[in-house]
């Protein structure tokens, strides 16, 4: 019997509770997803929940949201993790890409200005059967964000990784794709 191994994107949304992962093979095959909500020692546990994920999932390249880029507003917590998590990535010579946020949104809305909540919906339509029962109900201005839209955020970025059709050649550096 041939096993082919498919191509496999770890994404991983870095958040303040924790994080978001999705792990996609081929072109439209979701097939792991999740999120971690960590209480203590947030980058200490994050990273080890981290680590676990790409040890049971074996992913040829993670995808993470560009948070050390120039204008981001994101807790210095969170860029550190970033900074251990792509530590981690190149020690286990995984490739690595980053994606600007609004690069994100712009391919999967075709436009800046629509919400994390219409990008959610668009992927719970993408990926019914895996995501449509988890998606959160639309957030009013004065409520705090689901947990779950980590899931979302994750997959985002596995989704757009994919539309842009890249492979990185290079194991084991830092790519970076800002748009």
């Amino acid at each position: 019997m041939n096993h082919i191994k498919q191509f496999r994107i770890l994404a991983v949304f870095l958040s303040t509770r924790g994080f978001g992962y999705a792990v996609m093979e081929g072109e439209n095959t979701l097939i792991d997803y999740g999120n971690k909500v960590v209480q203590k020692d947030k980058n200490v546990h994050s990273l080890a929940q981290i680590q676990k994920v790409i040890r049971q999932n074996q992913p040829d390249v993670l995808v993470l949201l560009d948070v050390m880029a120039k204008g981001v507003h994101r807790a210095q917590r969170i860029k550190e993790l970033h900074l251990e998590v792509v530590a981690l990535s190149i020690k286990r010579k995984l490739k690595v890409v980053t994606i600007g946020a609004t690069g994100v949104r712009s391919r999967l809305l075709g436009e800046l200005v629509g919400s994390k909540h219409e990008m959610a919906e668009l992927l719970a339509r993408r990926f019914p059967d895996e995501l449509a029962s988890r998606l959160p109900p639309k957030r009013r201005t004065w409520e705090s964000e689901d947990a779950r839209m980590d899931i979302f955020e994750a997959v985002a970025l596995a989704v757009v990784f994919r539309m842009k059709g890249k492979i990185i050649p290079v194991r084991g550096r830092l790519l970076t794709d800002r748009e």
